[in-house]
């Protein structure tokens, strides 16, 4: 019985490397598109998300049979909860790369614009945050977890000038409103996009520590836990 829980919980993480890695190819993609302006890059890239979606279902089917066969506990059952929620974090990621580019599309003609602005250094953000996450689970790195944590509040600062940034600009000129609104909805796909990647590290701190951080940071800040 082990041996064949051994079996099963290796494959489950050679699918989840794997599905990591075409994650971190899609992002890689979409950012570069943003930074450089080239559509080009953003070619194929659903086709990719639907094998990206292939392996969440697959995963998915393994942690559930994991659990129902072998009935893991302790570390292994923390195993088995983060892989599903990190699977879930992976998949969400693949979406945000998809609509990044689609964004990209959109704006192809307002790219001086959006270099004006701090999108381009916040899809830089999000990008390393998303490697260093994935790279945190491969290599039981809660070190480089936390470290993606703590880059999560540039993101959201450069988001919330980037807000102040393009409302400006359509104050000003009224024929940017469409664009600049495009370029919005951009930052916030980045924003969400570094919020998973801080999701799936919180998840590796909590299968190596057994601790749980979600909302710590809200909840130190003054925040109060709903009783």
């Amino acid at each position: 019985m082990q041996e064949n829980f051994v079996k099963e919980t290796e494959s489950l993480k050679e699918n989840l490397i794997k599905m990591a890695s075409l994650v971190d190819e899609q992002v890689g993609r979409a950012t570069k598109a943003l930074e450089t302006g080239d559509i080009e890059l953003c070619k194929g890239m659903k086709a990719k998300d639907n094998e990206i979606d292939a392996y969440d279902n697959l995963i998915n089917t393994q942690c559930e049979n994991i659990l129902a066969l072998f009935q893991p506990v302790a570390t292994d059952l923390r195993f088995i909860m983060s892989a599903l929620m990190i699977n879930n974090q992976l998949e969400r990621c693949g979406d945000i790369a998809v609509n990044i580019a689609q964004r990209v599309k959109k704006t192809k003609g307002f790219h001086d614009l959006l270099k004006e602005s701090k999108i381009v250094e916040m899809g830089t953000q999000a990008r390393m945050m998303v490697r260093d996450a994935i790279d945190s689970f491969i290599n039981r790195s809660t070190e480089r977890a936390r470290k993606v944590l703590d880059s999560d509040d540039t993101v959201d600062k450069l988001n919330k000038e980037t807000f102040k940034f393009l409302v400006s600009k359509m104050q000003a000129d009224s024929s940017l409103i469409e664009p600049a609104s495009h370029l919005i909805v951009l930052s916030r796909h980045i924003e969400r996009l570094a919020d998973h990647a801080t999701n799936i590290a919180e998840d590796l701190v909590f299968y190596i520590d057994a601790e749980f951080i979600t909302h710590k940071k809200k909840l130190d800040k003054g925040g109060e836990a709903v009783e």
